[in-house]
């Protein structure tokens, strides 16, 4: 393969249409009917590079079409030579498998692709009788997939095409290692890979770097981490009284956009369960998404939200990526996320496909370097979001007491000890002993709060024996001066 494959950007036309890049009629009509009237720059830069054989990498901002640059070129190679399994797909959500299904879905209808979802919380048993009929495409999650070649026999993944890691960053970098090599292990050497990423990581420059196959490689170039549509907004307050703050925003957000949907995102499941049940105990319909709930629940309040029929949902980082809901215009982050790219695909739920959006971030005393962090990695800075003190102080006493009613509700309800229960069967099933497990977690985590607490001296005592040299020089000049005068 030659230098020009490594290139990051290629000159094609900002006005191309879907037939210049090489694209079968079929799909340029099919692209017409779902409304894509010109390609994106990440479709325009990869569809030709895969149409020739290459693997690829690509990387661009959220809403920017990454989906259909990998699906299109699998298309038209797959109406050429109908054979399944034809192409793999990996993603580390869910709910993204189910939108990609849809899509491809939609897009492969003139040659009848068919197409089947593998994910966790449905059952195995129907999923492996779709496996054995041979679909053309199967898009996964890593867990549920490995889960299947270790269970049964009755498919094969030895004749694919097409290997498509998308959220690639996140399928790499996260707890996915294990059950990525047990698929890696069964996938043909001769095959095409695509990844793709709305955020670029070291790792994925590494695997660009170290690859047998140079990839092509293309960046989308850009002064702004996020779309330029979008409208990024802070409001600082004490951590007690955040979640006062937010009813705020949504009570004036919903009453001036009745039209607009809302997607908040927060730390853990069971805080989501909480803000679900407070917003409805204060007349905020809305729906939750997040992993301990099951999957058809899931995937209805998915269904709902999109539909229109609820305006708010509530989730984890399950949903913040590659989810493409047009009607969503505000992005509420109730905690502030420790990686940078995080943010950046949460707020990427908005403002996509040049359509306007805005996120707010609620930031307390302690998340300052956080958002300092964050501002970095984007480029740009967090404009304050004006709000009223005195609004939100008439709600607090009633948010305070819906929000205790729902923690003890959840408490009466066992929330979460079915998680606990299902990690210590996987435990004892891999040989080891739960309790013995938890006391090496617990002792794990007091040697990283000591090492932290040691580190925090440290830090301390430089600042006293900096602050007392200044002192020093300062008492030296005073008695210079003294001397002189």
């Amino acid at each position: 393969m030659d230098d020009t494959s490594m290139e990051k950007e290629i000159n094609t036309s900002a006005h191309a249409d879907f037939d210049e890049l090489g694209l079968d009629e079929w799909l340029v009509n099919q692209c017409k009917q779902m409304g894509l009237s010109k390609p994106t720059e990440i479709q325009q830069n990869c569809v030709p590079h895969i149409l020739k054989g290459e693997d690829c990498i690509g990387c661009a901002k959220t809403g920017s079409g990454k989906t259909a640059a990998f699906a299109l070129p699998i298309l038209q190679k797959l109406s050429e030579d109908p054979y399944g399994i034809f192409a793999l797909i990996l993603t580390p959500t869910r709910e993204l498998a189910f939108q990609i299904c849809e899509q491809v879905s939609v897009l492969g209808k003139p040659v009848g692709a068919r197409v089947t979802v593998i994910t966790g919380g449905l059952d195995m048993m129907q999923q492996g009788l779709d496996l054995q009929v041979k679909p053309h495409i199967v898009i996964s999650t890593p867990g549920r997939l490995a889960d299947h070649l270790d269970s049964c026999d009755t498919f094969s993944l030895k004749k694919i095409k097409f290997l498509v890691l998308d959220e690639a960053d996140r399928l790499i970098e996260d707890d996915y290692g294990e059950q990525l090599e047990a698929i890696f292990r069964v996938l043909p050497k001769k095959r095409q890979t695509l990844l793709f990423s709305a955020t670029m990581t070291q790792t994925l420059q590494q695997l660009q770097e170290v690859a047998l196959n140079k990839p092509f490689f293309w960046q989308q170039n850009y002064d702004v981490v996020t779309v330029e549509q979008l409208k990024q907004y802070y409001v600082l307050m004490s951590a007690d009284v955040k979640d006062a703050y937010m009813m705020h925003l949504l009570d004036v957000y919903c009453t001036d956009h009745p039209k607009s949907s809302v997607m908040i995102f927060t730390s853990t499941c069971k805080y989501t369960q909480i803000l679900g049940m407070v917003c409805q105990e204060l007349g905020f319909d809305c729906v939750v998404l997040h992993s301990m709930i099951r999957q058809k629940e899931r995937l209805a309040s998915l269904a709902k939200f999109k539909s229109n029929q609820v305006k708010i949902l509530i989730a984890t980082d399950v949903a913040s990526r590659g989810l493409d809901i047009p009607t969503v215009d505000l992005i509420i982050n109730h905690n502030i996320p420790n990686k940078p790219k995080n943010y950046v695909h949460r707020v990427g739920r908005t403002a996509r496909a040049g359509r306007g959006g805005m996120s707010i971030s609620l930031v307390t005393q302690f998340d300052i370097k956080l958002v300092h962090a964050i501002e970095a990695t984007v480029k740009t800075k967090m404009e304050e979001y004006p709000t009223k003190e005195k609004e939100v102080m008439k709600i607090l006493t009633e948010v305070a007491v819906a929000r205790r009613e729902a923690e003890i509700k959840l408490d009466e309800r066992d929330f979460g000890e079915q998680k606990e229960i299902n990690k210590r069967k996987k435990l004892i099933q891999e040989g080891k002993n739960p309790d013995e497990e938890e006391r090496k977690r617990k002792k794990m985590i007091k040697q990283k709060f000591r090492k932290h607490r040691a580190n925090m001296a440290v830090q301390e005592e430089r600042k006293i024996q900096k602050r007392d040299k200044i002192l020093a020089k300062k008492k030296l000049r005073a008695k210079g001066k003294g001397k002189v005068t």
